[in-house]
């Protein structure tokens, strides 16, 4: 290959690379839409057929505040006096 040809090849992948970027959030965007919108309808389906829907999984860890939220409520539980 010559010079010329390298140039010319470089030139190509960089823009079909470019193409890509572009195109790429859109596509994302797409399949995004799609599977949201497939929740929905299946969703609709189970309630005209009268089925519940299925629970939320929840997590199996308790919900003890941290440490930060208790020191946030103790300072926040105090009043200022003005004199």
């Amino acid at each position: 290959m010559t010079g010329n040809q390298i140039e010319a090849l470089i030139g190509m992948l960089v823009t079909f690379g470019l193409l890509v970027l572009m195109v790429l959030p859109s596509v994302i965007g797409i399949v995004r839409d799609r599977r949201i919108d497939r929740q929905i309808r299946e969703a609709q389906e189970d309630r005209e057929a009268g089925k519940e829907p299925q629970p939320q999984k929840s997590s199996s860890r308790s919900t003890v505040p941290s440490t930060a939220t208790w020191y946030a409520d103790g300072r926040r539980s105090k009043k200022l006096v003005s004199s």
